[in-house]
């Protein structure tokens, strides 16, 4: 087997896991063939992915030539002068506008009120993109029916997001071989892997990046305030007691870091009994309004817990776009009072 036929074989070679061959995902710099030894070089987003492919590789080609000598491509270092909340680096130039939503515990419905308020800018006409930065927990492919498709590149070596609803969208999940992959990673590679995301995704140019950050006030949520300015943070809350008592750490983190606040969403509100079209305040009331009184902050909205958003939700069909009048309404409402409460450019 000579260098073409071995770069031909490679090109076809299904990466482990995945409907897509290495020759799709661009995963194949150099070969060469040379005294039966085959030489060759992987172009691979982490050490995870290159050991998959070597193994990969190996496994098929490793009978055909005296000895594999298979590497991973060196790339130019990137820039790791990482910036500060005071005076940001801006790894993101080609969105006008960057909105960073977060709670301060998980299970508030952040993601979905993430995806829902993207799509309604989306829906007045803006260019938006979705930026999934809850790695440990990527929920955003899931919410807007993207989970099946995987992480590909275009000829510029670009990654390309997938697109759905009027969205761009990027997420770790795209990247793992399977949906239930866990990403056992230390803070500081989860960080690397979103600035990749920030800078070698080939967005185009956004009037707003929605980045949806992981519950709590930790590495990514410094990081991201670091290396972006960002235009405002939305705070993501539920009216019980416990989840208020987080989100006031997190508003105080957006405080600290000098994180322009848009406003509160006070999410699972309440419950309309729909045989009955009584109320019920399952989780309590006035833990949104308590907090903006307190912090001097909007409060953007209150959404209901609904039956339909959640099964909407899960099976990517977001709220947003297919349901009903009152459903719509609430997120088109937050947006309108989001985009009145912070300085964003919106000229188009």
């Amino acid at each position: 087997m000579n260098s073409k036929t071995l770069s031909e074989a490679l090109h076809k070679l299904p990466y482990p896991g995945l409907n897509r061959t290495l020759g799709e995902l661009k995963l194949i710099s150099e070969v060469k063939v040379s005294d039966s030894i085959a030489h060759i070089e992987l172009l691979t987003v982490s050490d995870d992915s290159y050991l998959n492919v070597k193994a990969a590789i190996e496994a098929t080609f490793s009978t055909d030539f005296i000895a594999l000598n298979i590497t991973k491509k060196n790339t130019a270092a990137k820039d790791i002068n990482y910036g500060n909340s005071s005076t940001p680096n801006n790894r993101a130039p080609y969105a006008k506008n960057v909105i960073a939503v977060t709670s301060g515990k998980g299970g508030v419905g952040k993601s979905t009120v993430s995806v829902n308020l993207a799509i309604a800018l989306a829906q007045k006409g803006y260019k938006v993109g979705i930026l999934d930065a809850d790695v440990y927990g990527p929920n955003v492919p899931r919410l807007t029916n993207t989970d099946l498709e995987k992480i590909k590149w275009n000829d510029d070596n670009k990654i390309v997001p997938s697109e759905n609803y009027g969205l761009k969208i990027m997420s770790v999940a795209l990247t793992t071989p399977t949906s239930d992959t866990p990403l056992v990673w230390r803070s500081s590679v989860a960080v690397s892997a979103l600035i990749q995301f920030l800078e070698d995704v080939a967005w185009g140019e956004l009037d707003f990046l929605v980045i949806d950050m992981p519950p709590g006030t930790g590495d990514i949520q410094l990081t991201m305030a670091q290396e972006l300015p960002i235009t405002a943070g939305v705070i993501v809350t539920t009216p019980q007691l416990v989840a208020s008592d987080d989100v006031s750490r997190a508003i105080r983190m957006f405080q600290d870091i000098h994180v322009p606040m848009a406003g509160l969403v006070e999410n699972m509100s309440y419950f309309i009994a729909p045989d009955t079209g009584h109320r019920y305040d399952i989780f309590g009331s006035g833990g949104g309004e308590r907090l903006s009184k307190r912090y001097n902050i909007p409060l953007l909205g209150q959404i209901p817990l609904d039956m339909s958003i959640r099964e909407g939700s899960d099976n990517g069909e977001p709220p947003v776009v297919l349901g009903d009048t009152n459903q719509k309404a609430h997120y088109m409402n937050i947006v309108e009072a989001m985009l009145k409460s912070a300085n964003f450019t919106v000229g188009r």
